[in-house]
Formats: C-alpha cells, structure tokens, sequence
C-alpha cells in the first residue's frame, strides 16, 4: 500500500475517535478535542490527493476509497450534530447529504462494475471542502462556548452569561449557513455527478 493510501485509511481511522469524542460530553474540552482529530483527518485528505498526483501513485484503490473515507469522516460530523442537537434543521441537512452519498455511490459501484472506477470531480471535492470547514467552524463556535460556560460557572460571574449569550447568536448563524451551504453544494454536486454519468446509469436499462 503506497503513501497516499495509507493516509486515507488512517482519516477512516480516525473517524471513529473523532466520532467518540464528539459525542461523549463527559471528556473535557471534548469540542476541541474533537476538532483537532477532524483537522487531522482532513489534512490526510489534502494530502493524499496532492502526494498521489506528484509522485504518480495515483491508484484505482486510492480513487475509490478517497471519496468513500471523505464521506464517512462528514457523515460522522453530521450524526454527531444531530446527536448533540446542533444546527438549525441539521436532521435535513443528514439527510440530504445522505441521498446524494447513496446515489452517488451506487452510480461509482455500476461502472466499477463495467470495469471503469470514476474519481469525485470538482464539484465533489468543492462539496467536501465546504463541508469540512462548516464542520470545523461549528465545532470551533461550539468549543468556545462549551470554554465560556466552563469559565462562567468557576467564577459564578451573571455578567458572562449574558455575555456568552450575546456572542453565541451571530456564532450560531454563521455556521448554520455554512452547514445549509454545504447541503445546496451537496445537491449541485450530487446532480452535476448524475448528469456526467448518465450514459452509465442508463446504459443498461
């Protein structure tokens, strides 16, 4: 197994531990514990691409699991949300990621099995990008209140909470249209895939 592929198994994982601290609210700090092993994982991403293509290892293994270990690191994020009870209609915006993942998927699994294996295209990977920085922009809002209320409640200071509660709107509206944004690019990307690969959808029926 080359480089690249190693590091797209890593990001699969680390999902699970990312996964894990998300959701166990009993771990301190577990936001940002959390948001540091989802960077880590999403540097594998950018990695794995980039070394692939200046050391030529691109691979048909590689251009089948990359997408696949993007997919399960996001969708983890989302279930964590819904979860967590984060984000304004995240359950929809789940949802709607996991339409496309199937549809997506299950069109990769027809030509894979005509022998051809297609790699995400721009608007997969613009999709994944927006994805990952309204996972990471939530999950940094989101540690820098679970800190404040920390802070808040060892100096037992009403003034803070107020405060908290002040800066918590404009944070809470900035990453709920990143996490709509990125199920819209979801759709575009979602449909732009479908309609580039009509011919093998079809070719059979």
């Amino acid at each position: 197994m080359n480089l690249p592929n190693k590091l797209t198994v890593i990001r699969m994982i680390l999902t699970p531990i990312f996964m894990a601290l998300l959701c166990f609210k009993f771990i301190p700090l577990n936001f940002f514990l959390a948001l540091i092993v989802f960077i880590a994982a999403s540097l594998t991403d950018m990695y794995d691409g980039k070394i692939a293509r200046e050391r030529n290892l691109i691979t048909d293994f590689g251009k089948f699991l990359d997408p696949i270990a993007d997919k399960v690191l996001t969708t983890a994020a989302f279930l964590g949300f819904i979860a967590l009870d984060i984000g304004f209609g995240i359950e929809w915006i789940t949802l709607i990621i996991l339409i496309r993942e199937f549809a997506v998927s299950s069109v990769r699994m027809i030509v894979a099995a005509k022998g051809t294996v297609i790699a995400a295209d721009k608007w997969g990977k613009i999709k994944t990008v927006v994805q990952m920085v309204a996972i990471i922009t939530t999950l940094t809002f989101e540690g820098i209140r679970e800190v404040l209320y920390m802070i808040a409640g060892m100096v037992n200071l009403s003034w803070l909470y107020q405060t908290i509660g002040i800066i918590s709107v404009p944070m809470v509206i900035i990453y709920n249209v990143l996490l709509w944004a990125s199920a819209i690019l979801t759709v575009i990307s979602g449909v732009n895939y479908l309609i580039k690969n009509k011919e093998a959808i079809f070719a059979d029926m």
